[in-house]
């Protein structure tokens, strides 16, 4: 089960990302509409569907955090 921030996190992730919702679906083995669909809230994806968005994601450089709440940020690079 996704938490009710889950969708604003997901998008502001994809913009960290520079990823138009086709990119990350393409990146998760997913469709565009699925995107659409868990960012709108609008569904209750499943659990590999989750782990391929947040690989995806993560694979592009965004960390998901819970600092306090929910959110997203860029890792850092190693020097």
């Amino acid at each position: 089960m996704i938490n009710d921030a889950y969708p604003r996190q997901l998008r502001a992730a994809r913009a960290l990302a520079g990823m138009s919702r086709a990119d990350l679906a393409m990146q998760a083995s997913t469709t565009e509409r699925t995107i659409a669909r868990i960012e709108d809230g609008d569904s209750s994806p499943r659990a590999s569907t989750l782990a391929a968005i947040h690989t995806a994601l993560e694979a592009a450089g965004v960390e998901f955090i819970d600092d306090g709440g929910p959110g997203v940020r860029l890792k850092e690079k190693a020097a």
